[in-house]
């Protein structure tokens, strides 16, 4: 009876070593539900996660323990999980981790966690140059050399580090009841192809580790939610001319709209498939079927539309192996032994896999401003002038709706540095015709550019003009008139002393049939001038009437 005892007692002991035995990864990683392994298939280059944590070498801490504060110098260092999901199946999913230091901390070009120059946290500035001196740690043990075969180069499932481990930190990713292993610095990423993921919503877990003299610390749990798909992920972006506002699905009528079809294919898994885009745009146009991403389309009546587009990918695929046939009775082709010809059917070399994505949306088409144009521009008079402004009208014309604001940049000639912008609004009593003059000041003379913009709450139209302002300051126009005066007199001048010259060159003269001499000398002061005039005015002298006074003549 004393041994049945003792046999009952060894069993009530055996049932309780679970509760001590070695953590496994999925009780370490995740809280999952048991057999979850067994619905997914292996993921290349991952193991199971039934296989043993070595917790003595990477301790696990719950939520809340207050080890965690003293993790990391400084303060918690933040994990930040990042993919590129959704992913189509069969393509490949990146994962991104980035680690978040505490302020004033960063890594260096050797993976050492130094503090920043002239930056000071909450504590003031660090005196000392690092956090963390791995390198130093490294030298004065055996970490990271080749030649070592300590315990604690290892992975946490006691798998050996790549050679050589030069890193600082463990990253252990968790997803689909399997689990990857990693060395790395503060950022590292991860590739897994979907070909094996069921379809839906996944959970991806990463827990890091740093490296704490010959053993580990936990700094940082992180999970997100990527999801596997088998329609292609598709995106639209809808754009206009005049359009004042594309996000709100609002367009306007009789000008066209840009479609341009956006696929989510991060791994290029598509770059060898044959695609093919069918819109149907909902406004009794038909259907659209074609090979280029980009489409455009005119809608000529107001009102709601459902838009609706269709991609279709021919993705190159392996070819099903061929259904099993009996084998066909037929004549031995040898005489001796039991062989015989077996005809198997060659496969088509170009299989595909039919793959489809998307995309709805309801957009709503209204009348909007279609053209601007500037017309005419005019000087306007002033009654004075103004040094340092200078009025110009420009007369508008428009097509489509009326504006109810009108907005001007004037800004240098190459139209890139603005100066003043200005805005208006329109008059209701424009009425039903689109013609408006705008009135804008320029400072200085000089080139501008103007562009100029008529809006309303739909549409915002645009055009620009390039304006030459010429100068209109009052002392540049007195100093130009003072030149002019100037001119005119030293030209009065000459003319004096050349008819004087002339006179006292010719003053002896007398014609023979001669009245008094006041009249002489009145003719001969009119010789003196002709010549003179002669001199600055040449032209034909036969019909000047002065020639029957000249000497010689009768």
């Amino acid at each position: 009876m004393e041994c049945l005892y003792c046999f009952l007692g060894f069993l009530l002991l055996a049932a309780g070593l679970p509760l001590d035995a070695a953590k496994r990864f999925h009780d370490v990683l995740s809280n999952e539900r048991p057999g979850y392994m067994r619905e997914h298939n292996q993921l290349s280059g991952w193991s199971s996660d039934e296989n043993d944590w070595n917790e003595k070498l990477y301790p696990v801490w719950k939520r809340g323990d207050s080890r965690w504060k003293s993790s990391w110098k400084g303060g918690r260092v933040q994990a930040v999980l990042t993919s590129d999901s959704p992913a189509l199946v069969g393509s490949t999913i990146t994962f991104a981790v980035n680690l978040v230091f505490p302020r004033c901390q960063k890594e260096d070009a050797s993976g050492n966690i130094v503090y920043e120059k002239n930056c000071r946290n909450d504590t003031g500035a660090s005196p000392d140059l690092y956090v963390y001196n791995w390198t130093a740690w490294t030298e004065d043990s055996d970490w990271g050399n080749d030649t070592s075969e300590g315990h604690h180069n290892v992975f946490p499932d006691g798998k050996p580090f790549p050679r050589p481990w030069k890193k600082n930190f463990v990253y252990v990713f968790h997803t689909l009841g399997q689990y990857f292993q990693k060395l790395g610095q503060c950022s590292v990423t991860i590739s897994i192809s979907t070909a094996n993921v069921s379809l839906g919503p996944q959970i991806m877990e990463v827990t890091v580790y740093r490296r704490h003299r010959r053993a580990y610390v936990p700094i940082a749990k992180v999970k997100d939610v990527y999801v596997v798909t088998d329609q292609i992920p598709v995106f639209v972006t809808m754009s206009q001319k005049n359009n004042r506002n594309s996000s709100d699905e609002t367009f306007l009528r009789d000008l066209p709209i840009t479609f341009s079809v956006l696929i989510h294919d991060p791994s290029h898994f598509l770059n060898e498939s044959a695609i093919y885009y069918k819109w149907n745009f909902g406004d009794n146009t038909g259907l659209f079927v074609s090979n280029n991403h980009t489409l455009n389309h005119t809608y000529v009546l107001n009102g709601t539309f459902s838009l609706n587009l269709t991609v279709q990918a021919e993705v190159p695929g392996p070819c099903p192996l061929p259904s099993p046939r009996p084998p066909k009775t037929t004549p031995p082709l040898v005489t001796a032994g039991d062989s015989t010809l077996v005809l198997r059917e060659i496969p088509d070399e170009s299989c595909h896999i039919t793959r489809y994505g998307y995309f709805k949306a309801t957009i709503t088409i209204v009348e909007g401003i279609l053209e601007v144009n500037i017309i005419q521009v005019t000087d306007v008079p002033m009654p004075r002038p103004q040094p340092d402004n200078s009025l110009v009208d420009f007369v508008v014309t428009c097509q489509g709706s009326i504006p109810t604001e009108v907005c001007t940049i004037i800004s240098d000639p190459s139209c890139q540095i603005t100066q003043n912008p200005v805005c208006d609004p329109v008059a209701m009593e424009l009425g039903d015709t689109c013609l408006l003059t705008v009135r804008r000041a320029f400072s200085g003379s000089g080139t501008y550019c103007m562009n100029l913009t008529l809006g309303n709450d739909a549409s915002l139209a645009l055009t620009s003009t390039l304006v030459s302002i010429n100068s209109r300051d009052p002392a540049s126009l007195l100093r130009t008139a003072n030149g002019i005066l100037v001119s005119l007199g030293c030209l009065a001048i000459l003319i004096t002393v050349i008819a004087f010259l002339m006179y006292k060159k010719h003053k002896e003269y007398k014609p023979i049939e001669n009245s008094p001499g006041i009249v002489i000398r009145g003719k001969g002061l009119n010789v003196f001038l002709n010549h003179a005039k002669t001199l600055f005015f040449p032209g034909n002298q036969e019909k000047d009437p002065l020639l029957k006074n000249q000497p010689g003549i009768l």
